[in-house]
């Protein structure tokens, strides 16, 4: 990986990624591979300008759907590779899975030019190329028709225009009598001490035996990819065992020696991945690790392309997928992430889109989606760590779940090993935003390492806006009466104060004690039937008669803000301690609702319960008084608190620490796991 290039030595083709259409023909995915959209590029920021109102205005555009609906018939998908055109219809491979991300290639390897070869069949046919600039403007590069039954075009592509970004892409009109696009090739020439292909381990963490099996078949049918898999290792930490599920014996068969299950405790994701990491790191066979979710579906070639870009690249790099909506599976999560410094979130970058449905505006058209994303992490749902890199900075830190992979890209990142969110590389997976993570359990573990992460990390004193935001929210859930998630924000800062070497100890326990502890408070214990709750009822109706799906202004909203803290401690109406005075829905049990009632009946995200929110002014006075102490230690302390996770860093994520927390599972110094784990299967 670290090899110095010589200019003069011998230099041989390698593909770096292929023309490829859906597995499965899903309709719902086509747009992510051809498009038969026109490209009708939007307003550039800079002609917008710096007004508010304009800038929403354009933003709004920029959202609004430029796809006539026109569809690809399934049966023009011939192959994985070729695609029948109809005659004189106009097709676009300038998508997300088709398109060439020059300016990532540019950027982070040592290619700087490539070759496109693609092959036709039917008289009269042309081959376009286009290229595209950071500001999405697309200039013709070159063309080609085929004279006579069929023609293979090979055009010849310089990098050097891409340092901001930019893509390659073909477009492809057939003659009068149709014509099918057989394949097509990006390839580049480079050192033969580059020429072969790394391997990778895959390291699947499981709770859910069928969806994990699934997975594990996609991935054995696929043979293309097994030349490039070492070892698929899938950590078993559920009830249920992924070798007792009914797909079980088809993804044994398709993998076969290459798949290896390891049953341990539930350890959270960072403990399923940290053995996976351990595990490869141990074994050091395969060049790379890639961390995948197990509820997703996976394209396959996204892994090679993966493996790809990172055997190319100049420094060990850390190559990440992006995630579509399993839902909704041509909407994207996200084109690259970071982590806001002042802050200390995660978000989107600044300058681009989150949730992007492609099938409503693609890729030619969306301006933003031609500047290079520059990235401070990927989620461990699909990202590819070099094993140098794992040797070097650690394995994943030991905080259950949340923020160990943004952690992770944070810290490789300061030891000088980049990320790049690669375009044509994804999964599928249920989206964010259909979970309820921010307000059940899983709220103790966003809290807690968000605080570790911005304690290792945070380029400020005092970690920036982080306590002050902290306190803020912590303020927000108590004026929500989600007193089950206040609490347990608390204790997360508690145990946080407790210092970095008790996180190994109480991997395995934590969630069963936040579990039981958070049950006390009713907006934690789950009804799913609504008719266990009582009806409701209310002494007066709501004032003027306001619905709370009306979205407040800004001068409503302040107003509530302020207010809300104090009217906490107003004594409970009337018959709210027997019956909930609203029901509201998961999408209107915003804060600026619920502070106005004294108890109600509100839907989780997810779509499968209720819970009953009660206000009690006697826990809100006390839990905002350790609230209001436990931020003021942590404005206090944070210089020190810093200074003793920085310097633990090293050791609790060290290999030999991770060793100690397996060893219930490995056998008293066995650090194979050969004793607890199984071999296709079998014991």
């Amino acid at each position: 990986m670290t090899t110095t290039d010589n200019p003069g030595a011998d230099r041989v083709a390698r593909l770096l990624q292929r023309q490829i259409l859906p597995i499965d023909r899903d309709t719902d995915v086509f747009p992510l591979y051809v498009d038969l959209e026109e490209a009708k590029l939007d307003t550039d920021r800079d002609a917008v300008g710096g007004d508010k109102a304009a800038k929403d205005l354009n933003n709004a555009a920029i959202r609004q759907s430029t796809s006539t609906g026109r569809k690809l018939h399934p049966d023009q998908i011939r192959s994985r590779t070729a695609l029948r055109l109809e005659p004189s219809q106009l097709l676009s491979f300038g998508t997300y899975f088709n398109a060439f991300p020059a300016s990532y290639w540019r950027r982070h390897t040592i290619v700087d030019q490539v070759q496109l070869t693609v092959s036709v069949t039917g008289a009269g046919a042309t081959v376009t190329v286009y290229k595209s600039m950071a500001r999405g403007h697309s200039q013709r590069v070159d063309a080609a028709t085929v004279e006579g039954d069929s023609g293979t075009f090979t055009f010849s592509l310089t990098l050097k225009p891409f340092v901001d970004g930019g893509w390659y892409w073909y477009d492809v009109v057939a003659g009068d009598d149709g014509a099918t696009v057989e394949s097509a090739e990006w390839t580049a020439e480079v050192p033969t001490d580059r020429a072969e292909h790394g391997t990778v381990d895959l390291c699947i963490t499981t709770m859910l035996p069928d969806m994990s099996a699934q997975l594990l078949t996609q991935l054995g049918d696929a043979e293309e990819l097994k030349p490039y898999l070492d070892t698929v290792f899938v950590m078993d930490q559920g009830k249920e065992k992924v070798t007792d599920s009914e797909y079980f014996p088809a993804a044994r068969e398709g993998l076969g020696d290459t798949l290896r299950v390891i049953v341990q405790g539930n350890l959270g994701g960072s403990g399923g991945y940290a053995r996976g990491q351990l595990e490869s790191v141990r074994k050091g066979t395969a060049t790379y690790a890639m961390m995948m979710d197990d509820d997703v579906v996976c394209e396959p070639e996204g892994i090679i392309r993966a493996v790809t870009f990172g055997d190319l690249a100049k420094r060990p790099t850390i190559v990440g997928g992006h995630m579509f909506n399993l839902y909704s599976r041509s909407e994207l999560h996200s084109f690259g992430e970071i982590v806001q410094p002042w802050r200390f979130w995660w978000q989107t970058r600044l300058d681009g889109y989150s949730q992007w449905d492609f099938a409503a505006r693609n890729l030619r058209s969306s301006r933003w989606l031609h500047k290079r994303a520059d990235v401070d992490f990927n989620g461990w749902f699909m990202c590819l760590i070099p094993r140098v890199v794992l040797e070097e900075v650690g394995l994943s830190l030991p905080v259950f779940i949340k923020w160990d992979d943004s952690e992770f890209g944070l810290r490789a990142k300061a030891a000088g090993y980049p990320t790049v969110s690669f375009p044509g590389a994804a999964v599928w997976h249920v989206p964010w935003t259909d979970k309820n993570d921010g307000l059940d359990w899983q709220s103790y573990f966003h809290h807690r390492n968000r605080i570790i992460a911005a304690l290792l990390h945070s380029p400020y004193e005092r970690g920036g806006r982080m306590v002050r935001e902290s306190l803020n929210h912590q303020v927000k859930h108590l004026a929500s009466l989600q007193y089950s998630t206040a609490e347990l924000r608390h204790l997360a800062m508690e145990d946080v104060l407790r210092g970095p070497h008790a996180l190994h100890g109480e991997l395995a326990t934590k969630l069963a004690d936040i579990n039981t502890f958070r049950k006390q408070w009713s907006d934690a214990q789950l009804h799913t039937d609504r008719d266990e709750l009582p009806p409701v009822r209310r002494k007066k109706p709501p004032k003027k008669g306001k619905s709370d799906i009306e979205i407040p202004g800004r001068k409503a909203t302040a107003v509530a803000a302020l207010l809300a803290p104090l009217r906490q401690l107003r004594p409970v109406r009337d018959m709210s301690g027997e019956f909930p005075e609203t029901e509201l829905t998961a999408m209107d049990a915003k804060w600026w609702n619920l502070v106005k009632y004294d108890s109600a009946v509100v839907s989780m995200n997810d779509g499968t319960s209720v819970a009953l929110y009660r206000r009690d002014p006697a826990h809100y006075r006390d839990l905002l008084k350790r609230t209001i102490d436990i931020h003021r230690r942590f404005h206090r302390e944070w210089p020190e608190l810093a200074r003793q996770y920085r310097e633990a860093l090293g050791d609790i994520t060290s290999p030999e620490a991770w060793e100690k927390t397996f060893t219930p599972w490995t056998g008293q110094g066995d650090s194979t796991g050969e004793a607890a784990s199984t071999r296709d299967g079998k014991a």
